[in-house]
């Protein structure tokens, strides 16, 4: 009976330990929702870094809505990096992670804006025959292929001022700009990017034949 009595205390001294150590590791974590300049990007792919210093400890990419979460963390306190080309790099510092606990972000600026030092401008202004800007243009944008053919990236309408502006990748690479408006002449222009740059365009609708 001592025998037994000895296991089974031995048996849950044991238990216990492997309890309490269990929950001394246990593991915290970190989630968030990043929000982007919509104009430049989307909030799917964004890269987040927890770190502990300059050392990276985890790291995971944003879904489609911006959102993510990060588990495992050993309690303490980290830091986090946001990157995403064509985008400023966002940086929280002194977040604390408790043991089972996973801490949110929702209070904090998740807001990366447009790096404009990382991207191309294109910016536009939309003229009638007389020299008066033109509002609600339909623009459009293509990208010209080597071999002439033409894929279609985006397009909006000519501001009240009308301007237009399209951000874009600094590769070198020839675009097309099209302003369409009812009762006008489809105008068109090509324009060439070549680096980090703003370039501006100017174009001229004409009335159209009747």
């Amino acid at each position: 009976m001592a025998i037994r009595k000895m296991i089974g205390g031995t048996l849950l001294s044991v238990l216990l330990l492997a309890d309490v150590g269990g929950q001394s590791r246990a593991g915290g974590g970190v989630k968030g929702r990043v929000r982007v300049d919509s104009s430049a990007s989307t909030p799917a792919g964004v890269t987040v870094i927890v770190r502990q210093g300059e050392q990276e400890v985890k790291q995971v990419e944003t879904n489609s809505k911006g959102e993510f979460e990060i588990k495992g963390l050993e309690p303490g306190r980290y830091g986090i990096t946001f990157r995403k080309p064509g985008l400023s790099v966002g940086r929280l510092e002194n977040i604390e992670v408790r043991s089972g606990k996973t801490s949110s972000l929702s209070g904090k600026n998740l807001f990366l804006p447009v790096d404009d030092g990382s991207i191309a401008f294109i910016r536009g202004s939309v003229f009638d025959a007389n020299g008066r800007v033109v509002p609600g243009a339909r623009v459009e944008i293509s990208l010209v292929r080597p071999d002439g053919t033409e894929k279609k990236l985006d397009g909006r309408l000519s501001t009240e001022s009308g301007l237009f502006v399209f951000r874009l990748s600094p590769e070198r690479a020839v675009y097309k700009v099209t302003v369409k408006a009812d009762g006008m002449e489809t105008a068109t222009k090509e324009v060439t990017i070549e680096g980090a740059a703003r370039t501006n365009v100017a174009l001229t609708l004409q009335p159209a034949a009747k």
